[in-house]
């Protein structure tokens, strides 16, 4: 899909499930517009949402996940 400018990409799916997050708020941190919260789960557990709002859609956020990144190498991840 090729567009024109940035906010025309879709917003980034951080995990489709939490067990493919570890809450370690790279994303968090990385985000040069602070579209990305940590917000607790029952459990107390933190993980990463997007204001699809404030999202510029640079994709920082999945550029810097290790976990990811790890998971991916170790096959449970698709590329």
């Amino acid at each position: 899909m090729e567009t024109n400018s940035e906010n025309q990409r879709e917003v980034p799916v951080l995990f489709e499930k939490r067990s493919n997050c570890c809450g370690c708020s790279a994303c968090y941190a990385i985000c040069p517009v602070g579209a990305i919260t940590m917000k607790p789960n029952r459990a107390g557990f933190v993980y990463p949402v997007i204001d699809k709002e404030k999202c510029i859609r640079c994709y920082k956020c999945l550029g810097v996940c290790a976990f990811k990144e790890d998971q991916r190498k170790k096959g449970f991840l698709k590329s």
